[in-house]
């Protein structure tokens, strides 16, 4: 719908955390507006369907740039514990900064492969065959990139809340991504409900062995 139709009324632009989207979040009013026969994207009724078609392939690019903002967090984490000093060592010669460093590594490569297998699967078996995938990287991607750029800001002291650093920035994009294409409670109830039905349907698991002996 053009901007500038009769009825489309943009009543302000949104901040999200105090950041300005590079492609927007306005606030819109539609007032009796009427989309033209030639404006219409597939047939008349069909827009839920095609905003569903879209979400899981979607999903995807969401958790890659996650997965990308937190190897910036990364990078900029270690790179700090090495430059700066603290009682007479380097602050990455710390051993609790050691460990959030070792945390934040395995964290990042966890979701980048179950990132990585739910892609294989939509390329593979389509969106309907990655279902419970795409549900969980939904959650544990942004979760992650959330926990790594917070430590990151935690090392960087006040200087990782500042503009100078694009560390605050990051962490509101992460934060929001916990609730865009769905917040994680929905996708949990999602994730827990497919898993649970293939139980109800039958689903025997592999015994252990001497299991029952």
């Amino acid at each position: 719908m053009p901007k500038d139709a009769t009825g489309v009324e943009i009543e302000k632009e949104i901040e999200v955390f105090g950041y300005h989207d590079r492609s927007g979040h306005p606030q819109v009013a539609f007032h009796d507006v009427r989309v033209p026969a030639g404006n219409l994207l597939g047939d008349e009724g069909s827009g839920f369907a095609i905003a569903q078609a879209r979400l899981g392939p979607g999903r995807i690019h969401h958790c890659m740039r996650a997965i990308g903002m937190a190897e910036r967090a990364f990078d900029m984490m270690c790179s700090r514990a090495l430059a700066r000093e603290t009682f007479g060592k380097t602050v990455a010669d710390h051993d609790t900064v050691r460990e959030v460093i070792a945390e934040a590594r395995m964290k990042i490569e966890q979701a980048r492969l179950l990132t990585l297998k739910t892609a294989w699967l939509i390329d593979t078996q389509g969106v309907k065959g990655a279902r419970i995938e795409i549900s969980a990287i939904k959650v544990a991607v942004p979760r992650m990139a959330q926990w790594v750029i917070d430590q990151a800001i935690q090392l960087f002291g006040g200087a990782g809340f500042t503009q100078d650093f694009p560390l605050a920035a990051m962490y509101a994009q992460a934060r929001t991504l916990r609730m865009a294409d769905g917040p994680d409670a929905v996708h949990l109830r999602t994730l827990a409900r497919r898993e649970i039905r293939r139980y109800e349907a039958g689903f025997i698991p592999e015994p252990w062995p001497h299991e029952g002996t």
